[in-house]
């Protein structure tokens, strides 16, 4: 097995929009889990004062960045944003977290135990030991089938590729080619596991207990879920229409032999 390299600079990405309660909450139990990690704040603009919110912590907190963005562009422009702006400054690694306290800072400490052998590292809520807590009966069915075909039509062996609890090495990111990335909402999370996956690179899951959010509302909506099936059957239908052609060209050279 080649040995990785250490991590030794790692920043938490956190995307937000509308998050002004729940920001200093979240940063706060991120340096009291993880202290030695930084933390970078990926504001798209937000109407009630998040941005100024993440400055003023920044301004109390060497170990807190805040890049402010124009608009509400999706979950994936915010991070793709994020990436290009860590892989500038150097870090290691980058960790995927959302601001709103479902993904516990003190669960952080264990993706990066994982990541020390690994490219990619997804904090599952659907392998062995992984949990949901405060969600409805129907969240819980649709996010299980939507993973489940996502697994079935893709080929991938990750039971949460529609995870936001992440991290990511750098080489890992630069292989992915984050140029063509074009999906913004929750299945941006899918569209990079399967590059991922694809590119044969090292992806873990570890279980972690995963907490509905207390203050605010959720981003999740109906455009979000319909964008997610339409571009997941897109890549399924690509994927089986490509393993045909090879099928057909593998027979055609045996047929020519």
């Amino acid at each position: 097995m080649t040995e990785r390299p250490a991590l030794d600079r790692v920043v938490v990405l956190i995307p937000t929009y509308n998050e002004r309660e729940n920001l200093p909450m979240i940063v706060d139990r991120v340096r009291r889990a993880v202290p030695e990690v930084d933390i970078c704040v990926l504001d798209d603009n937000s109407p009630d004062g998040t941005g100024a919110v993440a400055d003023e912590l920044a301004a109390a907190d060497d170990q807190i960045h805040v890049l402010h963005r124009t608009g509400k562009e999706g979950l994936g422009a915010a991070y793709l944003h994020g990436f290009a702006w860590a892989l500038d400054q150097g870090y290691d690694a980058v960790v995927e977290m959302d601001a709103d306290g479902s993904h516990r800072p003190e669960d952080l400490h264990l993706l990066l135990d994982a990541a020390r052998d690994a490219d990619v590292v997804i904090g599952s809520r659907w392998v062995k030991g992984g949990e949901v807590i405060n969600w409805p009966t129907h969240r819980k069915v649709l996010s299980v089938g939507g993973n489940l075909y996502t697994r079935l039509l893709l080929g991938m062996h990750v039971n949460d590729a529609t995870a936001g609890f992440r991290v990511y090495r750098a080489a890992a990111l630069r292989a992915l080619d984050l140029g063509s990335v074009e999906s913004a909402g929750y299945c941006f999370q899918v569209d990079l596991t399967r590059r991922a996956v694809f590119a044969e690179l090292t992806v873990v899951e570890v279980p972690i207990t995963f907490v509905e959010r207390e203050i605010g509302e959720s981003k999740m909506d109906g455009d979000i879920v319909r964008e997610s099936l339409g571009r997941i059957t897109v890549w399924g239908v690509q994927r089986r229409g490509a393993q045909l052609r090879e099928r057909l060209a593998g027979r055609t050279r045996w047929h020519k032999l």
